[in-house]
């Protein structure tokens, strides 16, 4: 037997495996492409871009300019982070083509996140970009406020289209992303960045619902057939369409401690085939199997990319479950078993995600996680919630909808998911998950599922760096 350490609430939960058992850390799937000098690559990307003309040519005098970037969640807050470094230099080159600095406004796309406060936009931008810009050229992207949306329709697959009506009015929309594995789609950045951060819960709840993610083509994550990522490139061109005007994307491909491998610039079509490339150099890892594994193992920390509590508040702890059975289907059996250690304990919370236990309480009366569709008026539009979004730093009352989608991913190809350590087990039950004491029982009852002497995969520090999908050769 081996012992490992899974992460657990603040520490860590040792478990004992078969020497059999494979165990892969983020340092043993590393094959990160070498780094690039970010500044350097980003001046080339901007200059040289892929199915338009350089950004100095696009830019005139008097041009009202909107500078698009992801929010706090994902990317890096280091001194090289593709948003620290790209929008100084953006703001340069704009200026240098006769732009004037009153005229750029910084845009933070936030979709249904929380809005981030002054203190956390200059931990991950630095405090002089915010300095120049804040408050008033530095805004949140708000899908609650009527006079900052645009509504467009619906695309030609029939999903509602809508837009941050400062991006739908400038002259110019500039948008920055990370190109990076993501279980919703493959890859966050280009098409996705913009359908996801800048519309509304009507148009996200296109795609990020049952009926895209229960989709036989959702699992195992992948570009290429996906239902989801054909929308995200669909709403996109909608809203290219709806503007009249294209984007200016500037994607960085990251690597597993969100450094800068690549960064491409130009039509987001163009930017995402040339990114993708090297993003799957990183993120897709070949596994020589004979078989799939018959049960996945790790560990939950109390915090991660969405926030405190992701390891607590029961809706997003079997989210992040659904989430790893997503990106690691191909080599993970269907109906196979999950061990996954988790504090459990009911900490929903509420100040940032409020609208998560109410609806926890409501899938109790379901019998499928499925039908919590017929809640999505009544969650999506509660008032206080709505509220709390618009003012107070709250997650939008949706988004617990979106997250209950990919648990329902993981409850519908498994045949028992074990929450091992789980303070309050009530609250495991009512995800449709089994409450173990420790792990050792997990593995123990493992056997029940999936026979005699598993195929084991163990994934310690599965939520510490920038995830990669594992697949067979």
């Amino acid at each position: 037997m081996k012992t490992v350490l899974l992460e657990y609430g603040d520490g860590h939960l040792p478990i004992e495996v078969p020497d059999h058992a494979t165990v892969l850390t983020p340092a043993d799937m590393n094959q990160d492409p070498p780094a690039v000098d970010p500044y350097e690559a980003t001046r080339q990307a901007i200059r040289n871009p892929l199915g338009m003309v350089p950004l100095k040519e696009l830019a005139k005098p008097g041009m009202k300019v909107v500078i698009s970037f992801p929010d706090r969640v994902k990317g890096g807050a280091h001194a090289t982070a593709h948003r620290r470094v790209s929008i100084p230099i953006i703001v340069e080159e704009l200026l240098a083509a006769g732009v004037r600095e009153k005229d750029i406004t910084l845009l933070c796309a936030i979709g249904l996140h929380r809005k981030n406060t002054k203190g956390e936009l200059e931990w991950y931008l630095g405090s002089e970009i915010v300095d120049r810009f804040w408050p008033d050229r530095l805004v949140m992207h708000d899908a609650e406020d009527p006079e900052a949306i645009v509504e467009l329709g619906c695309d030609e697959m029939g999903n509602f289209v809508a837009v941050n009506r400062l991006v739908a009015e400038c002259d110019l929309a500039i948008n920055i992303g990370h190109i990076q594995g993501n279980p919703y789609g493959g890859y966050s950045g280009g098409y996705k960045m913009v359908s996801t951060g800048l519309t509304t819960w009507k148009s996200i709840r296109s795609h990020h619902t049952p009926l895209t993610m229960h989709r036989p083509d959702f699992i195992p994550v992948n570009v290429e057939h996906s239902t989801m990522r054909r929308q995200f490139d669909s709403i996109g061109r909608a809203i290219e369409r709806g503007m009249g005007k294209r984007f200016f994307t500037v994607d960085a491909v990251t690597g597993t401690d969100s450094q800068v491998l690549a960064v491409f610039a130009g039509a987001a079509e163009e930017v995402q085939k040339a990114g993708w490339e090297v993003a799957r150099r990183r993120t897709e890892v070949y596994l020589d199997l004979k078989g799939k594994f018959d049960v996945m193992v790790f560990g939950e920390p109390r915090t991660f990319h969405y926030g405190p509590g992701m390891g607590t508040n029961p809706i997003l702890m079997l989210q992040a479950i659904g989430s790893q059975v997503t990106r690691h289907f191909d080599v993970f059996r269907d109906n196979g078993v999950v061990i996954c250690a988790a504090l459990c304990d009911g900490w929903f919370n509420d100040e940032w995600f409020p609208s998560y236990r109410k609806l926890y309480h409501k899938l109790h009366g379901l019998a499928d996680f499925s039908e919590a569709t017929r809640f999505e008026d009544e969650i999506a539009n509660d008032p206080q919630d709505v509220y709390k979004y618009r003012y107070a730093y709250a997650y939008h009352p949706f988004h617990a909808l979106s997250m209950v989608s990919m648990g329902g991913v993981a409850l519908n190809h498994t045949s028992a998911i074990f929450i091992a350590g789980a303070r309050e087990p009530g609250y495991a039950r009512g995800m449709g998950c089994i409450p173990t004491n420790n792990a050792q029982t997990a593995l123990k009852l493992a056997e029940k599922y999936v026979g005699k002497n598993p195929r084991i995969l163990v994934l310690p520090q599965t939520f510490l760096k920038v995830a990669h999908h594992l697949k067979r050769k």
